[in-house]
Order: structure tokens, then C-alpha cells, then sequence
């Protein structure tokens, strides 16, 4: 299987799984928070199709990706939004935590990997991944943003009324 293949599908279930939250929930700043986490895996999915064209055929194949799931197949499945964030109500460590597992697994992936070329976009495609987390984070940066007050030492000396 071409690694990007596997990255491009791992995308698309990304971007439905988040869909799917964002359809089910009924916590506005939950609907946003999903949307936004889609439109950036939809973004990110276009960065690695861009990547795939830079790549000559068949020097992307590992047969070590042929019995892998990607990290959002199974929680695709899931028919309850609310037994997926469980423990999780905003939905942020869920997000983090598949991110960081997609991370993970091509990072291992690539030490597995006997063929260097394969390894080596394997490893790209960690990369990404991480730039992709960064984007995670600073979309719930953004949205949490209106929660967060000013409440500094250095303002101390500011009196209230």
C-alpha cells in the first residue's frame, strides 16, 4: 500500500469523524470547535495529496501498512457522540490524543520500514502530522479564547472598581 494512500484515507476519516461530532452535538461552542478540526483536516488532506504528486509511483509502497488501521476507523463506528467524549466534554484531549496516536504510528511505521525511501515519507508525513497537531491547538486556542481573562501580577497594582 503507497503510504500517501494511507495518509490521504486516514484525512477523510478524520474530517467525517469530526463532521460527525460537530452534527451530533448540541453545544454550539462544540459544533464550532468540530467544524473548524474538519475544514483543517480537509486542508491538511490537500497538503498531503500536493505531497504524493511531488513522489514518483511505487516508491511510497510498504507492505507493513496492508493489516494497519488508521487512527479514526474505528471511532467512525461509534453511534453516540457522547460515549466518545466521555471524560472529555470539549472534545480537545480526544482531538490531541488521535493526533498524537497518527503521530506515533508513522513514526514507528518508519522504524519498522526496510525500504529508506518509504521510511523517509513516512517520517515527512510525521512531520506534518505534527504541524497538523500545531493547527489543532491553536483552532481550540481560538475558541476558548473568550473564557480566558486577564488576571496577572503585573496588573496588580490596577484597582477594581
Amino acid at each position: 500500500m503507497n503510504v500517501f494512500d494511507f495518509a490521504l484515507k486516514m484525512e477523510e476519516d478524520a474530517k467525517l469523524f469530526y463532521e460527525k461530532l460537530a452534527a451530533e452535538t448540541g453545544v454550539a461552542e462544540l459544533k464550532t470547535i468540530f467544524s473548524m478540526l474538519a475544514a483543517a483536516e480537509e486542508q491538511h488532506h490537500k497538503a498531503i495529496a500536493a505531497m504524493k504528486m511531488k513522489v514518483a509511483p511505487g516508491s511510497a509502497d510498504s507492505m507493513l501498512l496492508e493489516n494497519t488501521k488508521n487512527v479514526f476507523q474505528g471511532l467512525l463506528d461509534k453511534k453516540n457522540v457522547h460515549e466518545i467524549l466521555k471524560g472529555d466534554p470539549d472534545g480537545y484531549r480526544h482531538a490531541i490524543k488521535s493526533a498524537m496516536t497518527g503521530i506515533k504510528l508513522y513514526e514507528d511505521m518508519a522504524k519498522k520500514e526496510s525500504n529508506p525511501a518509504t521510511a523517509k515519507y513516512l517520517l515527512m508525513l510525521a512531520e506534518e502530522e505534527k504541524k497538523h497537531l500545531e493547527i489543532m491547538e491553536n483552532i481550540y486556542d481560538f475558541a476558548e479564547a473568550p473564557k480566558d481573562f486577564l488576571a496577572w501580577g503585573e496588573f496588580s497594582n490596577i484597582k477594581e472598581l
